[in-house]
């Protein structure tokens, strides 16, 4: 009989807080993200502490007062991990360690050891471990304390470099080197890349967890890896891809999140090379998240820091199977219609009605809902690629419906 493996989850304790930039609905919606980020790391959250400031505490992050009360919920409830919702200074986390006797990391650090947990290829490991190195190097000197630096005067001469001197050193040389052996696999990279001839190029983009990589396995007929978890892909996946007698090549690239490190931006930057050589985006959304307006507006920032937000684009509605919208009881006259109450028809109306025609799809890959047109209005963007690329082969891919008509034959 097979024994049921158990899962031991981290007992966890999230921390954020309400500034003037961030109000206490934006602050739920970061630590509900903060959240999921945790059990795709491997921990619970059994609790989560807040506090309205102007600015974050430079010392401590958050208030001297509360970090005494989440001092005592740790102790009293074993606590074994806090994380915080924003990138802690190298100070703040050594003076949060000396009071709170337990792991204290930030939303990058997490972000991180989801990265690390996920890559699969040596290229991935490369470029995470290169971003842990980066993010570690100023905070060394928090995991020293124990060692005393060097002093001058009777008695202090001697030794030379102490431990964390050392360790500064070999984290540099690390560093050096991971950097360079991404520029090798850069240079492959590129040779790969240009090897693929003058095939039109499409990248999957969009927020981690909006389901690019179901929809890749639906219209390639792959074998991507897919979970419900963040940031489930890591690695690029290239396949080439037909579409009635149309080919093409589509990418499945990793999910971008809200306050992405820049330390992985910088890391990742080959990884985000396919997006940059591609001649089209699908720009996938999952529109049953509450959140996905926002999700759109942090993938397009980051596609305008990797200067690729001119690119011809198609915006993918993904989930509509599970799009669900708050309803308002008629003889209910207080609670006031928001966006949350819009129906999906109701949505089409808004600012998705001016994205253009052909530009909006509304889909579900799992049930492949509106497949049929979905594979039509890539077939129509990627043929006007390859027409203007190569105009004498207009008679070799004819309109989709026309396509379609010869195959009925």
């Amino acid at each position: 009989m097979l024994e049921k493996e158990v899962i031991n989850f981290e007992r966890t304790a999230i921390v954020g807080i309400v500034t003037q930039n961030q109000n206490e609905e934006k602050l739920q919606e970061y630590l509900d993200e903060l959240e999921f980020l945790t059990f795709t790391a491997g921990g619970e959250v059994i609790k989560r502490f807040s506090q309205k400031m102007e600015r974050p505490n430079p010392k401590t992050f958050v208030g001297t007062g509360k970090i005494d009360e989440i001092n005592l919920f740790v102790k009293e409830n074993a606590i074994s991990t806090v994380i915080f919702d924003d990138e802690l200074t190298p100070s703040q986390q050594k003076n949060i360690s000396r009071i709170i006797d337990c792991k204290i990391l930030d939303r990058t650090n997490l972000i991180l050891d989801i990265f690390a947990q996920r890559a699969e290829t040596s290229y991935a490991r490369t470029q995470v471990e290169l971003a842990q190195c980066q993010y570690l190097l100023p905070r060394l000197s928090g995991l020293w304390t124990h060692l005393e630096r060097q002093k001058g005067g009777i008695g202090m001469r001697g030794p030379g470099e102490t431990e964390i001197e050392t360790d500064r050193r070999i984290v540099r040389d690390r560093i050096s080197l991971l950097k360079d052996k991404i520029k090798t696999i850069d240079k492959q990279m590129s040779i790969q890349r240009s090897n693929r001839g003058a095939m039109v190029r499409v990248a999957l983009v969009g927020y981690t967890n909006v389901g690019k990589s179901t929809l890749m396995n639906a219209i390639g007929k792959s074998d991507v890896f897919v979970e419900n978890k963040l940031f489930a892909t890591l690695d690029t996946t290239v396949r080439k891809v037909v579409i009635k007698n149309l080919p093409f090549l589509l990418s499945d690239t990793v999910g971008f999140i809200r306050k992405l490190p820049t330390q992985l931006v910088d890391s990742f930057k080959s990884t985000l090379d396919e997006v940059r050589e591609a001649d089209l985006l699908l720009h996938v959304v999952d529109i049953s998240h509450p959140d996905f307006e926002d999700h759109i507006e942090s993938v397009n920032q980051t596609l305008l820091e990797i200067k690729s937000n001119d690119k011809p684009t198609i915006m993918v509605f993904n989930k509509i199977d599970a799009y669900k919208h708050l309803t308002i009881d008629e003889d209910d006259l207080i609670t006031e219609k928001t966006r949350r109450h819009y129906t999906l028809d109701e949505w089409k109306q808004t600012w998705m009605s001016n994205v253009g025609q052909d530009k909006a799809l509304f889909i579900s890959a799992t049930q492949k809902e509106n497949f049929e047109e979905f594979r039509e209005i890539v077939y129509e963007a990627v043929r006007q690629i390859h027409i203007t690329r190569f105009p004498y082969n207009k008679f070799l891919y004819p309109d989709y419906k026309d396509a379609v008509e010869k195959e009925e034959e």
